[in-house]
């Protein structure tokens, strides 16, 4: 018997060797089925084990944040410690950083979760308009008025107004604010009658409040009503360990979203690690979003952007 190191052909020789001597012996053997059922038994022990599906991987973090660094460590537990009360909460933190995401956990961890959550952008909105978004205006009260319109602290009553970059809020506007959070009532634009509310205010910004009220940038009357917790976001770059956390999940949702699986090498990853990160979780998310876009399923060094490169010195 001729050796091979296929096993179906050893089994094949050793067959036909057999059904020689069986004929010489006066002794009929079905070959071409006995090598069917005896290669499908071959094939059988031959087929690895199923594996078992891979977990899940996890993401460490709470409140719908990733990261388990000490920092956001503290960040989580003033978040469990404070979201029951109805206390003002003013979050403080780089751009990017995450302070809607704490103000939603506030909310959604909080008495009032069965009602709205309404955010607002103080920086995006002109100053003629901020008004009307968060305090309504009544029907023909200026030009393209149409209609009555209830504002965020009517239509958010029972739950949480969001009021993000509140130190660009306009001087005039910071005193009807406080007005509001003094009285429980709003004044919708062009109306002579208020009408009362209930809501949580959660406020943030990028800015040194307490500097502005020194220079009568922000009224410090509205900075003490609103600065009953504060919560601080530390930047991307004061939170060791977290950026391969953030970088594992984003390339998982992204890499859902564009239907193109990446992982990430571990050169790129020293990349990330070592870029101070001015634009914090943001900016890692775009950058990861450019990375997989231009990846062929492997991010490698030469797929991130020349200024996170620099940081290596391998910007050339």
């Amino acid at each position: 018997m001729s050796t091979s190191p296929d096993p179906l052909e050893d089994l094949r020789n050793a067959l036909e060797e057999l059904a020689a001597r069986a004929r010489e012996a006066g002794v009929e053997i079905e070959l071409a089925s006995e090598m069917s059922r005896l290669a499908r038994e071959l094939e059988a022990r031959q087929r690895p084990e199923p594996m078992e599906p891979e977990e899940p991987m996890q993401h460490p973090g709470r409140f719908g944040m990733i990261g388990d660094s000490a920092p956001m460590q503290a960040v989580y537990s003033l978040i469990e410690r404070v979201a029951a009360s109805d206390v003002s909460v003013l979050v403080q933190g780089e751009t990017g950083t995450g302070k809607e995401l704490v103000a939603r956990a506030l909310h959604e961890h909080g008495e009032r979760r069965d009602q709205p959550f309404l955010a607002e952008n103080c920086a995006a909105v002109p100053a003629n308009l901020l008004e009307s978004e968060l305090f309504g205006h009544t029907k023909g009260s200026f030009t393209g008025a149409v209609k009555d319109r209830p504002g965020h602290f009517v239509a958010a009553s029972g739950g949480t107004v969001f009021l993000d970059e509140i130190g660009d809020m306009p001087l005039e506007m910071q005193a009807k604010l406080l007005r509001v959070l003094q009285d429980g009532e709003v004044r919708p634009v062009g109306s002579n009658s208020t009408v009362k509310v209930d809501v949580r205010v959660v406020a943030a910004t990028h800015r040194d409040l307490a500097e502005r009220s020194r220079t009568g940038e922000f009224r410090e009357d509205l900075f003490f009503r609103l600065n009953v917790i504060t919560i601080k976001l530390p930047a991307l770059r004061e939170r060791p360990g977290d950026i391969a956390h953030l970088a594992r999940y984003f390339l998982a949702r992204i890499g859902e979203e564009m239907g193109k699986p990446t992982r990430l090498e571990g050169e790129a990853l020293a990349a990330l690690e070592a870029w101070h990160w001015p634009g914090n979780v943001r900016e890692l998310e775009n950058e990861l979003q450019r990375a997989v876009a231009l990846s062929s399923g492997i991010i490698g060094k030469e797929d991130l952007s020349p200024r996170v490169l620099e940081a290596l010195g391998d910007g050339d």
